[in-house]
């Protein structure tokens, strides 16, 4: 009888839903957001380091980033700039007023597989793509000028006087690289804040993740914030008058910061330890970005000594011990410490690796309490040097739940192996490290206790805070 009134008052609250907050269509929901008038001109590096099918990625990204804009002479004007040794204007700013002929343009573009003059590129945008003879309009606070430059190499020349003359004129420059480009080039040339305008993607194969990122950032929303991202709300953004606020899932508590949640509160013990593949392969800047990603799941805890304890091990060619269980009892001491760490660069013996996580981290001479739930993830970007399958085995018959997070080229057959089963709540895999984030939001929800949905007094709770719903639902609606 109790679950039949639960699912009674489930289906009247989605009677009494407001469609404002929980979800119109996407088609409806699109229809909230405008883009701010904004001259904008894509400079694509199209050296022979770009390959044909690499190249065609580039276009289907700068055909999402049009799709999402609004376009016309007195809305968003576009034009693009492909480059390598020499410069070659596509299509200027008062070439084409509709996104139907902005979009065909795009795809007749070819690539001109010489060489990588960047600097070369961005002067030709001050000259010629934003004059006034090629369609850009007057400087006025009601008009953005934005040139979103996409590369995969180093440049053959300077780039960083040329940017500050680009940005001294008004131009919001982004530097999206590719690859094995040169970071200390795209903050050169990235209007600040640079952690807002300088992406980094692995591969070509993902550069179209970007798109949401660029259709976000032109999105003047008229009443729905949510509408063009989550605003790093970790669980649920809600749109409110012209702002937003983050919420949580049932059961998780939303964190001081405003936008994380706490899965493991209430009193929930765990010992976490973390197994971070520090290998040559990752890269110092991806390794940064795997720093904020295991803050970013400490800041999911309720940490301190009799709830959730943090250790983190490091691993390349060798094992290190970062800080074992219980050192720190607090977040802000554990995040410290995490930012300290040093970048092994070495190789990938994840399963070594997996061997001290058994028979050390989760020692009691480590901090490790009995009783309690044990566990790990394992965070990797490639294949394992040595054999896993012996040590991956073992840690999962001793009880502790091991998840698996792979990016790049990290091989899913291992990354199996490592994870408990069901694999697939225990398994997560991206291309790009800059995507990592979104796994971090997830991954705490995983792995804390959950109080028992048939319990008697789990049942008493649900239907009293869905019955004060629908009153306050009812009482919206009627009055």
């Amino acid at each position: 009888m109790d679950r039949i009134f639960s699912g009674f008052l489930l289906s009247a609250l989605l009677l009494f839903q407001d469609p404002g907050v929980y979800g119109a269509s996407p088609q409806l929901r699109g229809a909230l957001c405008r883009t701010r008038p904004t001259d904008l001109v894509f400079i694509i590096d199209s050296s022979r380091s770009v390959r044909p099918h690499e190249f065609e990625k580039v276009k289907v990204f700068l055909s999402q980033v049009i799709e999402s804009l609004d376009v016309g002479p007195n809305a968003t004007r576009v034009g693009v700039i492909n480059y390598a040794s020499t410069v070659k204007n596509e299509f200027s700013l008062k070439t084409h007023w509709t996104k139907a002929s902005l979009l065909q343009a795009v795809r007749k573009i070819k690539p001109l597989s010489t060489g990588t003059m960047t600097g070369l590129a961005i002067q030709f945008a001050i000259n010629r793509a934003f004059s006034d003879s090629e369609g850009a309009r007057v400087r006025s606070p009601g008009i953005n000028k934005t040139a979103i430059i996409v590369t995969d190499g180093r440049p053959q020349d300077g780039v960083k006087d040329v940017s500050a003359r680009a940005r001294a004129l008004g131009i919001e420059l982004f530097a999206i690289g590719v690859g094995r480009v040169d970071m200390n080039t795209l903050r050169q040339m990235a209007s600040k804040p640079l952690d807002e305008h300088v992406d980094y993607v692995e591969s070509y194969s993902v550069i179209e993740k970007l798109a949401k990122k660029f259709q976000e950032a032109f999105c003047e929303n008229v009443s729905d914030l949510c509408v063009s991202g989550d605003h790093d709300c970790q669980q649920i953004c809600v749109s409110t008058d012209r702002s937003y606020t983050c919420a949580c899932k049932e059961g998780f508590t939303l964190n001081n910061d405003g936008k994380t949640c706490s899965a493991c509160s209430g009193g929930s013990a765990i010992d976490l330890v973390f197994l971070i593949d520090g290998s040559k392969s990752v890269r110092p800047e991806n390794f940064e970005l795997v720093k904020k990603f295991i803050n970013q799941i400490v800041d999911s805890l309720d940490v301190s000594d009799k709830n959730a304890r943090v250790g983190l091990v490091q691993y390349s060619s060798s094992v290190r011990q970062e800080f074992p269980l219980g050192q720190y009892s607090n977040k802000k001491d554990i995040k410290a410490a995490v930012k300290r760490m040093s970048y092994m660069e070495k190789g990938t013996m994840t399963g070594l690796a997996l061997r001290h996580l058994t028979e050390k981290s989760f020692a009691p001479s480590s901090g490790a309490r009995p009783g309690i739930p044990k566990v790990g993830i394992v965070f990797t970007d490639g294949r394992s040097q040595d054999y896993i399958s012996d040590a991956a085995k073992k840690a999962k018959d001793s009880g502790f739940e091991m998840f698996a997070v792979g990016v790049g080229n990290a091989v899913e057959d291992e990354l199996r192996e490592i994870a408990t089963e069901p694999v697939s709540s225990h398994y997560f895999y991206t291309a790009d490290f800059r995507a990592i984030n979104k796994i971090a939001k997830e991954l705490p929800t995983k792995f804390c206790p959950e109080e028992d949905p048939c319990e008697c007094k789990a049942i008493v709770n649900f239907q009293t805070k869905v019955e004060d719903l629908i009153n306050s639902l009812t009482r919206k609606h009627i009055l």
